[in-house]
């Protein structure tokens, strides 16, 4: 396993509409500070691989939209490390991209696949993991994914079952056996139950040989749609030629497309202080509380009478709440939202009712 053959490929074309009005469109979550840390969850992300693998090997994946955006933020990223995908076609495309953009400069490449906009609070111990996962991928053919132990019968997390006995470089490393989306609460109570289920992170780990054969079995019409153009990857061309082919391609997840399919798949029992930030209240979990439980960013938020809040005031503005418990509410500079904690999964339901009143003007 040799680290000048490692490269991370990061996903950053995500919209991130659950956390309105924070997150819009035009400059969505990954491009955010949300735990006011001064630096974004994409340049977090970015920070987290470099002890992994070197600087020039980290590719970002991103809407063509966010490419000044991405290129601003991350300033020592080359032209040719960012991919400006023309649309929106979900994971399959995105990774089956990179992957063509590496074999052009590294047909040995290991390669790690990672959102750009997780929380990870234990990062040594997330870079041992990620280490770990690139051991199995580097001397056996498998596809690996990052299964996150399970704390509570969270209803917002697909889930990976693991079986035991399969030959692997690791005791933490196990033979996937289902993947289980998003389940309702008596579900997730029994796979907590089990001991048999983890949450699945989406991150994952192989070598560019092994996904590339998993593509050419899972998914070959897409694979061989990126193939055509195998000559204009790392040239002048290339860019021409995805906007040719991107919105032929079928618009599915690696998930769906690759890893629920696939027999070879592992997954690395894993404990990082992780969180997919998917919400308000996923954030909340991870932000420093006071004595009656509000979680609050600003530098000008005074609360009376208030528990269990998240409040998130942009800039400088002054926030006063009295009398407010288990809410959410959020200040921007155009927009307001005050919500119930419990109801957060209404949120995208707002935005698409803005949407239709107004257009792009609020979202």
């Amino acid at each position: 396993m040799s680290k000048q053959h490692t490269y991370c490929v990061i996903m950053a074309g995500g919209v991130g509409s659950r956390f309105w009005p924070m997150s819009r469109s035009a400059y969505p979550k990954q491009f955010l500070d949300f735990l006011g840390l001064g630096r974004t969850l994409l340049q977090q992300t970015y920070d987290r691989f470099l002890p992994i693998c070197p600087p020039e090997n980290i590719v970002v994946v991103t809407n063509s939209k966010y490419a000044g955006i991405v290129k601003q933020q991350l300033p020592d990223l080359k032209d040719s490390q960012i991919l400006a995908e023309p649309s929106r076609r979900n994971t399959a495309p995105c990774v089956a991209y990179a992957n063509h953009v590496i074999a052009a400069r590294d047909p040995k490449a290991l390669i790690i696949v990672a959102p750009s906009d997780h929380l990870v609070m234990k990062e040594e111990a997330f870079q041992g993991t990620v280490r770990l996962a690139l051991e199995q991928a580097s001397t056996t053919d498998s596809l690996v994914t990052l299964g996150i132990m399970p704390n509570r019968p969270d209803t917002g997390y697909g889930y990976i079952q693991f079986s035991e006995g399969s030959p692997t470089v690791h005791t933490r490393v196990k033979k996937v056996k289902t993947f289980t989306e998003k389940p309702d609460h008596a579900t997730a109570l029994s796979f907590l139950e089990s001991g048999e289920f983890l949450w699945n992170a989406g991150i994952f780990i192989w070598s560019l040989e092994s996904i590339r054969k998993a593509y050419r079995e899972h998914l070959p019409e897409m694979e061989a749609q990126f193939t055509t153009g195998e000559k204009a990857f790392g040239t002048v061309a290339e860019n021409a030629f995805i906007t040719s082919i991107y919105d032929s391609c079928e618009n599915v997840s690696i998930d769906y497309g690759i890893m629920e399919r696939a027999t070879n798949v592992y997954t690395v029992v894993s404990e990082f202080g992780w969180s997919d930030l998917g919400t308000w209240g996923s954030l909340y979990g991870h932000l420093p509380k006071d004595e009656a439980g509000n979680a609050s960013i600003g530098k000008a938020v005074k609360l009376y009478d208030c528990a269990n809040n998240v409040v998130h005031a942009q800039d400088d503005r002054l926030m006063v709440l009295q009398g407010l418990e288990d809410f959410i509410v959020v200040s921007t500079k155009d927009a307001l939202l005050v919500c119930r904690k419990q109801d957060e999964q209404q949120i995208k339901h707002f935005v698409n009712d803005l949407t239709a009143d107004s257009g792009d003007r609020y979202v």
